[in-house]
């Protein structure tokens, strides 16, 4: 341990690719008895087909602290901006901004 690190103080790097990150916005979960597995998909309006662009695997254990973190960190950004309008109360076209399908 160096000097300028505590004991409960943990050094963590990103690298520039990583740090640029991948945008999201569905996310499967899906679980077994010894994990939950995070699916994290970019699904773009007219798009067939989307690719899965992050998979993260947690124990329970850490899911569940994953899930209070996220829970601590939208009420802090509530807290500042205002309430973050619910999806059940927002109303998705099923085309999502495709072309609109026939039957």
């Amino acid at each position: 341990m160096t000097e300028n690190t505590t004991p409960n103080q943990i050094n963590i790097e990103i690298s520039e690719e990583m740090s640029e990150g991948a945008y999201a916005n569905l996310a499967i979960i899906t679980h077994s008895h010894a994990e939950f597995v995070f699916d994290f998909v970019n699904v773009m309006p007219g798009t067939p087909k989307s690719k899965v662009k992050s998979r993260i695997i947690m124990t329970p254990f850490h899911a569940k602290r994953f899930m209070k973190a996220i829970v601590e960190n939208v009420q802090k950004f509530e807290a500042v901006n205002g309430t973050i309008q619910d999806l059940s109360a927002v109303e998705i076209p099923f085309n999502f901004g495709g072309p609109t399908g026939q039957a």
